[in-house]
């Protein structure tokens, strides 16, 4: 019975031992086999081809996918097909890896787009395509999307940059949304493109300087409505002003916007439907009564070329003093009186350079002077005074995709006053800015910053020297030094020479298309010289604060808060803005 058992077990572990080596055998077989299989199943670039052709992305797929390398074509090809099954992140993954063995080939960058746009990273694609076009900057597929992303942003600019690459776009009609008033043939001449072309880019530039520099269209702005033959039509979306006012609220409006700085605005546009428009200010403040006038027109019915001739009499009492906010005594004082006549033209042919040239007659009288060293003979010279005005402006650099861009201005003022002795002088100033919108679309967080200067050759009269400072008939803004003291000029830095440079971003607060409301940050820095030790800031100046910005019916005002970093003074002020 034992052996029997014996017998039994003995040979239970000779077929275990056997089917052990049969699986042994087999499973080295199997591993060999598929090793080989492997190495055979690698499929080459040209049948991976043929599959994209016949669009069998799912068999592409399964083709590639199992491999543990593949070459950057391959990787093409199996990007392509996980995104046409809409499998983004491992299309994404393939393209990556391709661009990783394939750098300088620019269809992965551009896949790598095409991924963003379909998942609505619209900033990650619009990168890509240009990483792309740097490598190949001809390519028409890419400099078609990237212009088709920048147009469903609403990035007009952008858009048509890319596309004018490829013969794009292709305009059909032209069409105003509400029709103007304006003569139709005056605006037509203000439309550098025409329709059945294409639309450029830098006629598209030349067109919106136009429409601005009529001056009756304060909110406005070109849409492209596609087509379903692949073409577009431009819509003209605009307010357009239209006598006193589209309505008498607004034309009441803006006849009373200057109540709270004793003056009224009375403004008529578009006079005749020839964009012929007076502007008017009549301030009846004591201590600075004005009035000014300008008419302005199209020089000879053309939308490129205006002209304008205006009227200022000024009436002002002014006091002289070294510090608008601690008490301080009065450095002199005096009655300024001035009339000015004064005539320009204009022109804005092009939406990169812009001129003007001009010439006014003026007469200026001081009374009631109380003397001082800083008023001079030579600074309260009377008489008549003829000027010579000439301004040139440019866009330097413009980069639509970032929505940037970089301005340039110089001016000239050369004058001659027949006073006893005669004088004259030359005054030249210059200004280089940049305007961001961070954002790729809206107006949020829009920045802006500028750089100023001006010197003064020759002797000037009192009238005509700089200020820094907050005041409403003044343009150079230290928006912590007021130039008013109980309502008279005079308490702000004042000198022939200057440099300023301003800062300020805005936050939108809200908006409805009739309201606008604005808040944020400015940084103000400055210095100004003269000859005469009474006059001048003799030390850089850096005032910091808060403004807010509201306007309606396109017209508006800003109130400000800033401190002056030298001597901790605080103001407050509220302007009209231009």
């Amino acid at each position: 019975m034992v052996k029997a058992t014996d017998r039994g077990c003995r040979a239970q572990c000779a077929g275990k031992r056997q089917k052990l080596r049969v699986f042994v055998v087999l499973l080295c077989s199997w591993l060999r086999l598929s090793a080989q299989t492997g190495s055979a199943a690698v499929p080459s670039a040209e049948e991976v081809r043929q599959f994209a052709a016949e669009q069998r992305w799912q068999d592409i797929a399964l083709l590639l996918g199992p491999l543990q390398s593949r070459s950057a074509d391959l990787n093409f090809y199996y990007g392509t097909a996980l995104a046409r099954l809409e499998r983004w992140r491992e299309a994404a993954s393939a393209f990556q890896a391709g661009l990783r063995l394939a750098p300088h080939d620019p269809r992965f960058p551009i896949e790598l787009a095409g991924v963003a746009f379909k998942q609505k990273h619209y900033p990650r694609a619009t990168g890509l395509l240009r990483q792309a076009l740097k490598l190949a900057p001809q390519d028409s597929y890419a400099n078609d999307f990237l212009g088709t992303i920048y147009f469903l942003q609403g990035n007009l600019d952008a858009s048509l940059k890319y596309w004018n690459r490829v013969g794009k776009p292709q305009i059909v009609e032209l069409r105003a949304d509400p029709l103007p008033q304006v003569s139709p043939a005056l605006l037509d001449r203000a439309f550098a493109f025409s329709p059945a072309s294409m639309l450029p880019w830098r006629e598209f530039r030349a067109t919106d300087a136009r429409i601005r520099f009529l001056g009756i269209f304060p909110r406005y702005q070109f849409d492209l409505r596609a087509r379903e033959d692949d073409k577009f039509d431009v819509w003209f979306r605009n307010q357009e002003r239209n006598g006193f006012g589209r309505t008498k609220w607004e034309g009441l409006f803006l006849l009373l916007r200057g109540l709270p700085f004793l003056s009224v605005n009375p403004e008529y546009y578009n006079l005749r439907h020839e964009a012929i428009n007076l502007v008017s200010m009549f301030r009846g403040d004591p201590q600075k009564r004005r009035v000014l006038s300008q008419f302005s027109s199209p020089f000879q019915r053309s939308a490129k070329h205006r002209y304008e001739v205006a009227a200022d009499l000024r009436n002002e009492n002014w006091v002289v003093i070294n510090s608008f906010a601690a008490p301080s005594a009065p450095l002199a004082s005096l009655n300024l009186r001035r009339e000015v006549l004064g005539f320009s033209l204009a022109s804005y042919a092009s939406g990169r350079w812009h001129w003007s040239a001009g010439a006014e007659i003026s007469h200026r009288d001081f009374r009631s002077v109380v003397p001082a060293s800083v008023l001079t003979p030579t600074l309260l010279a009377k008489g008549y005074q003829l000027k010579q005005l000439a301004e040139l402006g440019a866009t330097l650099w413009r980069l639509p995709e970032r929505r940037f861009s970089l301005d340039a201005k110089v001016s000239s003022q050369a004058a001659r006053l027949w006073s006893q002795p005669e004088e004259s002088s030359e005054k030249l100033q210059g200004s280089l800015g940049w305007h961001w919108f961070p954002r790729a679309q809206g107006a949020d967080y829009e920045m802006q910053q500028q750089f100023r200067f001006g010197k003064t050759f020759g002797t000037v009269p009192f009238d005509e020297l700089f200020m820094l400072g907050l005041e409403r008939d003044n343009n150079l803004p230290l928006r912590a030094h007021i130039g008013t003291r109980d309502g008279r000029k005079g308490s702000a830095p004042l000198g022939r020479n200057y440099f300023l440079a301003t800062w300020e971003t805005d936050k939108n607060v809200y908006g409805n298309g009739m309201v606008a409301l604005k808040m944020g940050p400015f940084l103000d820095t400055g210095e100004i010289t003269d000859p005469l030790a009474t006059l001048g800031s003799h030390q850089w100046l850096w005032d910091t604060g808060a403004q807010i910005k509201l306007r309606v019916f396109g017209t508006g005002v800003a109130f400000s808060y800033g401190k002056d970093l030298r001597s901790g003074n605080n103001a407050f002020y509220l302007t009209m803005l231009r």
